[in-house]
């Protein structure tokens, strides 16, 4: 291992957002670092800052998800946001979705490694699964597709009254005006950005909140959904 791509200790602040999970979170920026490295799944250059850059500026997002809820993290990749979210948050019932083979079968090993008991690894894409994946309460996701496309695949999986939550950069501001038709023809009720990670992170994690309504996805997906339910019980039936 080169020494740009040596994982540098977790620093003082992972004890106090990780807990009990702490040891845990030690093993996932360590197998992100090497195994993570060598499938291709981040970049060496990212090693040395895994823990600001990515555990924690993912773990904070557990700060405006609410209690006891059902989270889809949306092209999950190598587990951002959704394992330093799990691992913060056992109250959680969290799906990592994600169409890339080699991403679910490393997703599979770390959710079976660290005992992730609530959370379940499901390879596909967002359009594939709508209809046979119970919609969620919350949509995560980070650095998977600017604002609009995002919203496109994950506003769909939400049930009603549901929020997606995107883990967004600078950029944001300037991604939420962009996408403002979109969002509205999507069901989009409320949009809103947050700054998460006070004191854990600097600068802290910038989160795009988009709330729907009664038709997550809009009319044209409320039928798709219903249709896509409708096939998968007669499936079952037979």
């Amino acid at each position: 291992m080169t020494e740009a791509a040596e994982l540098p200790p977790a620093p003082e602040q992972a004890r106090d957002v990780f807990g009990d999970r702490y040891a845990d979170a030690v093993r996932y920026a360590e197998l992100l670092a090497e195994a993570g490295v060598q499938r291709g799944l981040i970049g060496p250059r990212e090693v040395p800052r895994l823990w600001e850059r990515h555990l924690l500026n993912c773990a904070v997002l557990s700060e405006v998800v609410p209690e006891g809820v059902t989270v889809c993290d949306v092209g999950s990749g190598a587990g951002l946001p959704g394992i330093p979210l799990a691992l913060v948050r056992d109250d959680l019932k969290i799906t990592l979705l994600e169409p890339l083979l080699r991403r679910t079968n490393f997703l599979t090993e770390v959710v079976e490694l660290l005992g992730l008991d609530h959370v379940t690894v499901v390879r596909g894409r967002a359009e594939e699964v709508l209809g046979t994946l119970q919609p969620v309460h919350v949509v995560t996701a980070r650095a998977v597709a600017p604002l609009d496309r995002l919203a496109a695949w994950g506003i769909p999986l939400l049930r009603p009254y549901g929020e997606m939550l995107a883990l967004k950069g600078d950029t944001a501001e300037e991604e939420l005006k962009s996408a403002a038709t979109a969002l509205s023809k999507l069901g989009a009720v409320e949009t809103s950005i947050l700054h998460v990670g006070e004191g854990v992170v600097d600068p802290m994690s910038t989160v795009v909140r988009v709330e729907v309504g009664e038709s997550p996805g809009g009319v044209r997906f409320a039928a798709k959904r219903a249709k896509a339910a409708r096939t998968g019980r007669a499936r079952r039936r037979r």
